[in-house]
């Protein structure tokens, strides 16, 4: 399975529009590849060089294993789709804006072989612990962005 972005390439800058200096929408993303038996998607954001652990920025899950494009600026979300708590506390995409450095952006697609029922207030830590056993695969786009001095 692969993910890419026709924003940014992997390992590579991620423009202003998709962070908080900017726009602060999410970037356009797509995938291919998903594995035979793939009940439901998810797509975690973080951002593991945040000065006091990692900072998570998006985190969906459910989405359907027919869908393998998320235009720019997905909001709302789709129906199908649910959402966890990001690190601002909000069920929505927040936009890299690192407080000092160049930090990396891991976009990270995991293929489920179900679909889960999470209260409205989980955690990416919630996702994890109930997707743990269920993945098929996973792939990964890796962003950088760096500190604009605001």
């Amino acid at each position: 399975m692969k993910i890419f972005s026709s924003a940014f390439g992997n390992f590579e800058d991620i423009p202003t529009q998709y962070t908080g200096d900017g726009q602060d929408i999410s970037p356009p993303l797509r995938w291919q590849d998903v594995p035979e038996g793939t009940r439901s998607l998810a797509l975690i954001c973080d951002d593991p060089d945040a000065p006091h652990g990692t900072w998570d920025h998006w985190v969906i899950y459910n989405i359907p294993p027919t869908i393998s494009v998320l235009a720019e600026g997905l909001e709302p979300l789709p129906e199908d789709f649910r959402s966890c708590l990001n690190s601002w506390g909000k069920n929505e995409y927040g936009g890299p804006k690192p407080p000092s450095g160049t930090h990396r952006y891991f976009f990270k697609l995991y293929a489920l072989d179900t679909v889960f029922q999470l209260p409205e207030d989980a955690t990416k830590i919630d996702l994890m612990k109930v997707m743990n056993s269920h993945i098929l695969a996973e792939a990964t786009l890796v962003g950088h962005y760096a500190y604009k001095g605001k």
